[in-house]
């Protein structure tokens, strides 16, 4: 008999692919400090938490030492996940000034038919924040920018970008 496999475990596996994560160096950078915190402040914390309510008495009833063991189990989840992402991450690298087409890590200037300018940098899918102008190259916009110049048009969903500006 095969046990059904949930939705956020299909996730979980598709996002574990051997695929490598790219990030920047300042993602990077963040990430070390994330999981620096989770070992040095929360986890010892959530330890002393575990310790401290696992002395109220009976550990099926105390609601306490559940939430604080549940807690401990959250942070050392979070290590190993953000172990593992470690191990597969590619630093973007800023594309040189030489190059002239739209490449991961380049900062894009586009101008949409309606005449609204827009500036992305094409990052990793782990950075993507499109209000801030983070665009990841897996998205359609992102997809379609790729190895495109100066002057290219775009259509994506309905709308036309053209290329005006790379850096």
């Amino acid at each position: 008999m095969r046990l059904p496999t949930r939705r956020a475990q299909k996730l979980k596996i598709d996002h574990e692919a051997d695929e490598p994560l790219y990030l920047t160096q300042d993602g990077l950078d963040r990430l070390k400090q994330k999981l620096e915190r989770i070992e040095r402040v929360d986890l010892p914390q959530a330890i002393a938490d575990v310790a401290e309510t696992g002395q109220f008495g009976d550990f099926s009833e105390n609601a306490e030492y559940q939430e604080a063991k549940g807690r401990m189990r959250r942070f050392h989840d979070q290590i190993t996940g953000i172990k593992e992402r470690l191990k597969k991450i590619v630093v973007i690298e800023k594309p040189t000034a030489s190059e002239a087409s739209v490449q991961l890590g380049s900062t894009v200037g586009l101008e949409q038919t309606d005449g609204k300018r827009r500036t992305f940098e094409i990052v990793g899918s782990q950075e993507t924040d499109p209000l801030r102008g983070r665009l990841s190259f897996k998205s359609p916009l992102g997809a379609k920018l790729l190895n495109r110049t100066v002057g290219e048009e775009v259509d994506v969903q309905g709308m036309r970008y053209k290329i005006i500006e790379i850096t």
